[in-house]
């Protein structure tokens, strides 16, 4: 069961960075921030360091909203 997840959360951290790489919309790209974070987030976990997770856990959706406040803004002053 733990080689599982460790194998889930190698697929989610890589396909998760890839597709940052490959996507243009820049709320896509948060989404597959999002999608690394978990891979990261449940390595994390797996190995044993739980108050990083956490931080991280906390941290990441924050983040997320300021990013998206100022994506939102930048659109509105491009109109």
């Amino acid at each position: 069961m733990t080689d599982l997840i460790l194998i889930l959360a190698i697929f989610l951290a890589l396909f998760g960075g890839v597709a940052t790489l490959f996507v243009r919309s820049a709320f896509d790209k948060l989404i597959c921030l999002g999608i690394l974070t978990a891979g990261v987030v449940l390595f994390l976990v797996e190995k044993g360091y739980l108050d990083v997770a956490i931080v991280v856990s906390l941290l990441m959706p924050v983040g997320t909203i300021f990013i998206l406040l100022l994506l939102g803004k930048k659109q509105e002053a491009a109109k």
